[in-house]
């Protein structure tokens, strides 16, 4: 059978498919106008976190490309991506389930499996300038001109988007106190070891002063000595960072490995003062030993100083970031009640369907006219 043969069935019974279609067209546009449940959606939209802007106070400690090897990746696709995640999880479910009671409105057993039948409603974009833009299906009953409010579906559509976005600040408030905390614990234990090590160091000067008679340095040893404790300062601060950083990644990182290197290369530079190399005007093997050890005494004084009041502020910056309240998220579009219901398309799904009806009866009276034209055939003995 070529197509003029199929052409001509369907030209035969064009008044039969006709009818047809417009009789199950009706009765399509009045299930889905008064029958079939009604959709609502609310689309709220998050900016994307900016690089570092998560991260403790003691990035200024460690350190902006420290701190981003440590907590995110550079990029705000992968922010986003990470915050998107957050809110596929059970956990931020589980937050809206709790806050709205949706166990009960869903009429499930537990609240889990509320929360998974709640997952499956969520919708979730990502731009690319790296905006999230989420929306929850908000499904209602049969006859919903009957059984639903449909005012009460679209603020629910609305206090359930934004719920999430609360459940996302929540979850991100919680795991960067928790990251706050490590760090707060960290520095806490660095002062304690530093201020042992400053009064051990503050009490030998007293006594070394008292009992050689000696007071001050002339400038020159003075100067060298500024300029050793910076350089000693700076090697320690990077071995309180090694330190930490040792603990929460991988050997293989590259934040680690750099920092390593930069610990390497400040190590050379303090020996190459020590030792005297013709880099440095003075070297501390050049000076009288009766200096030399005034010298040693008020440069690891300074050391220490400098050591315990950097880790002293950053203490107190970790306590309030452990403890602080304020929003990790930025709404770009807070959700509001839609104005439409987002399905069914009344007049788009009526037109479509209208097309299938009739290519599915059309099918239905090619197959029945071909059985005809072979069933003649046998009859003739063709």
């Amino acid at each position: 059978m070529n197509f003029h043969d199929l052409l001509n069935i369907i030209l035969r019974n064009i008044s039969f498919l006709i009818k047809t279609t417009i009789i199950s067209t009706i009765f399509l546009f009045v299930i889905l106008l008064l029958i079939y449940p009604l959709t609502y959606k609310s689309e709220i939209s998050v900016l994307p976190p900016e690089q570092g802007n998560q991260s403790s106070a003691l990035s200024s400690l460690l350190g902006d490309n420290v701190m981003s090897g440590l907590f995110y990746t550079s990029g705000k696709s992968f922010n986003s991506e990470l915050f998107v995640q957050i809110l596929k999880s059970r956990t931020a479910a589980l937050f809206v389930v709790r806050k709205l009671n949706l166990k009960d409105y869903y009429g499930l057993e537990t609240e889990v499996d509320a929360a998974n039948y709640l997952n499956k409603q969520l919708n979730i974009l990502i731009t690319k300038e790296g905006i999230i833009k989420l929306n929850v299906d908000v499904t209602s009953s049969l006859i919903p001109w009957l059984l639903d409010d449909k005012d009460s579906l679209k603020r629910f559509a609305a206090v359930l988007s934004n719920s999430y976005i609360e459940a996302l600040d929540s979850i991100n408030k919680s795991k960067l106190s928790s990251k706050a905390k490590r760090a707060r614990i960290y520095i806490e234990t660095q002062l304690i070891i530093t201020k042992a090590v400053l009064d051990s160091v503050e009490f030998r000067l007293m006594r070394f002063q008292d009992e050689n008679k000696t007071i001050a340095l002339p400038e020159q040893i003075s100067a060298a000595i500024d300029a050793a404790a910076k350089l000693k300062t700076e090697i320690i601060q990077t071995e309180i960072e090694l330190g930490f950083l040792e603990t929460n990644l991988r050997e293989d990182n590259q934040a680690l490995i750099a920092l390593r290197n930069k610990l390497a290369e400040l190590r050379e530079q303090y020996n190459k003062m020590q030792l005297g190399s013709k880099d440095y005007l003075l070297a501390f093997s050049d000076v009288p030993e009766l200096g030399k050890q005034l010298s040693d005494l008020l440069r690891d004084v300074k050391i220490q100083n400098e050591v315990y009041l950097l880790l002293f502020q950053q203490y107190y910056k970790e306590k309030i970031q452990e403890n602080r309240d304020t929003p990790t998220i930025e709404i770009l579009d807070e959700a509001i009640p839609p104005l439409r219901k987002s399905s069914p398309k009344v007049i788009f799904s009526t037109v479509v369907g209208s097309i299938f009806i009739f290519l599915i009866f059309s099918l239905f009276v090619v197959v029945k006219e071909k059985k005809i034209i072979l069933l003649q055939k046998e009859v003739r003995g063709d």
